[in-house]
């Protein structure tokens, strides 16, 4: 038992667990998928093509590929690239391994560069310290749901004749300059794991402008087989395919488009949602000295995939592991995101990466506390987090 449980006679301020995040699946969601598990097609169906072509026209870009997941979405985008054995990328510190692991699985190397204070997103100026003869592609993040400094990357990769992969995989429906977020870059990627704004369960898409890039998206989501008679280099009849690439299968379902479907219909209202819930949080906690609420920059709108504080540990005495425990048994699934990429173990092992190569980073990391964000969360839910938050703090303020 927590002390935090102890001082009240043992009640947390929930009787049920919540979550960081989870999904919101809706009757209109069972039937689509329901109806596309009756229909005649179950995996390479029309459903793939109109979610893609739903989530182009609202990014306002050309191109889409559906893929199996966020991260095979990132993999896909890192064969687009070019991304070759020796190629360097440079991404964020403060990401989920998949930004970083795509490199490695075309043989690239990752350089990482220092995230900015404020926002927790990469550095364009420490990009810019970064980059070498080797540099091939720059993999921004929009962490959290706030759009990076896109303009800024985009000029840098220009340049330098580098491309930009946008991993999005946070940001869909967010905003940089009254612009969506997904085609302010080459390829840009999103997620639809169940804790983002819209789920297919598992997959993920990448976007683009260019159809150059779009063409070996596709053929690389279907084992780099084509059957397009105008790209075969020789055709024996209507049986007849070519393996031209070595692609892999990230083919995603039907069904699960169809789940993609329903659920991009409600992105707007859960996007608002998050962004209501993010207000209040806000409201709760702009004047405790202890808590740093997220900054947002005046030109963007984050969708807010995560709500992340800063908790002055140092002032309240105390660790975080004591203060997660406690707010876990007060039953608030609170989370923490991420652990610096060049601090795990096999990127310390395989690169040399050691503590303080990143400090702004690693300082983040060391204060961040991740509390739950989700739309299905109800007014209730959010007065219980901020309670207990407060409950744990006064108790450690003594």
């Amino acid at each position: 038992m927590s002390e935090t449980l102890a001082i009240n006679g043992g009640n947390p301020v929930r009787k049920n667990f919540l979550p960081y995040s989870q999904q919101w699946i809706d009757e209109e969601d069972i039937k689509a998928v329901n109806d596309a598990l009756k229909s005649d097609w179950i995996t390479q169906g029309p459903k793939i093509v109109e979610f893609e072509k739903l989530v182009s026209k609202f990014c306002n870009v050309k191109y889409a590929v559906a893929f199996s997941s966020g991260t095979t979405a990132l993999h896909a985008a890192a064969y687009s690239a070019g991304i070759l054995k020796g190629d360097e990328a440079i991404t964020s510190p403060i990401t989920f391994a998949a930004s970083a692991n795509c490199v490695l699985y075309q043989g690239g190397n990752v350089v990482f560069a220092d995230i900015k204070k404020d926002t927790y997103n990469i550095d364009p100026i420490e990009i810019k310290k970064k980059i070498s003869s080797k540099t091939k592609v720059l993999i921004p993040v929009d962490y959290t749901g706030q759009p990076c400094d896109i303009d800024e990357i985009n000029d840098i990769a220009e340049k330098n004749n580098l491309i930009v992969i946008e991993d999005a995989s946070h940001a869909i429906g967010a905003e940089y300059k009254d612009k969506k977020v997904g085609g302010l870059s080459d390829l840009s990627v999103f997620s639809f794991h169940p804790v983002k704004h819209i789920t297919t369960g598992e997959g993920g898409m990448v976007i683009t402008n260019n159809k150059e890039l779009f063409e070996k998206l596709q053929i690389f989501r279907t084992h780099g087989i084509t059957k397009d008679p105008e790209k075969m280099k020789h055709n024996e009849g209507g049986w007849y395919y070519e393996m031209q690439h070595l692609g892999y299968n990230y083919r995603i379902t039907d069904f699960q488009c169809a789940l993609g479907i329903s659920q991009f219909k409600k992105l707007n209202r859960f996007v608002k949602r998050r962004r209501d819930i993010v207000k209040k949080y806000n409201k709760a906690f702009d004047q405790s000295k202890e808590i740093t609420i997220p900054y947002e920059k005046p030109d963007v709108k984050s969708s807010y995939h995560l709500y992340m504080i800063q908790l002055d540990f140092e002032m309240l005495k105390v660790n975080r592991r004591k203060i997660f425990d406690a707010l876990r048994a007060e039953n608030i699934g609170v989370h923490v995101h991420y652990i610096p990429v060049h601090l795990q173990p096999y990127y310390k092992q395989m690169f040399g990466y050691k503590k303080g190569d990143y400090p702004n980073a690693e300082e983040y990391y060391s204060n961040a506390l991740t509390l739950p964000l989700f739309p299905k969360m109800k007014d209730s839910d959010v007065d219980d987090v901020i309670n207990a938050l407060d409950k744990v703090i006064n108790f450690y303020r003594k």
